[in-house]
């Protein structure tokens, strides 16, 4: 275990969501392969995109209408060309990310906790 700990306090400040991905896109110009998702988080969030490395075990085609679980209150980042507004969550082995996902669909927007 990391002995570098994160208060209880600290765990509450990150807002993490339920979201329906939307819109799946190429990311040509990423420096690692990439999609552009736009992920619907319900009101009042609305719609924010990303970029999330997930081409290997994922068709830009099978995602859309999935529910996602991310982190949305990251300041915006900017990646090539694209400004990232969340970060999609997955369990990472190696270059391969699968993603979280609520085991029955919920309403967009949900909070984690």
């Amino acid at each position: 275990m990391d002995s570098k700990q994160l208060s209880w306090s600290d765990f509450e400040k990150v807002d993490i969501r339920v979201g329906t991905v939307m819109e799946a896109l190429d990311f040509p110009e990423a420096r690692k392969p990439a999609y552009k998702l736009y992920i619907d988080f319900g009101a009042p969030i609305g719609v924010l995109k990303t970029s999330a490395q997930i081409t290997k075990l994922y068709a830009k085609e099978s995602l859309i209408g999935q529910q996602l679980v991310a982190v949305v209150n990251f300041p915006e980042k900017q990646i090539a060309n694209f400004k990232s507004q969340c970060l999609v969550l997955g369990a990472v082995n190696k270059d391969e990310v699968t993603l979280l996902q609520p085991m029955s669909k919920v309403h967009n927007g949900l909070k984690i906790s």
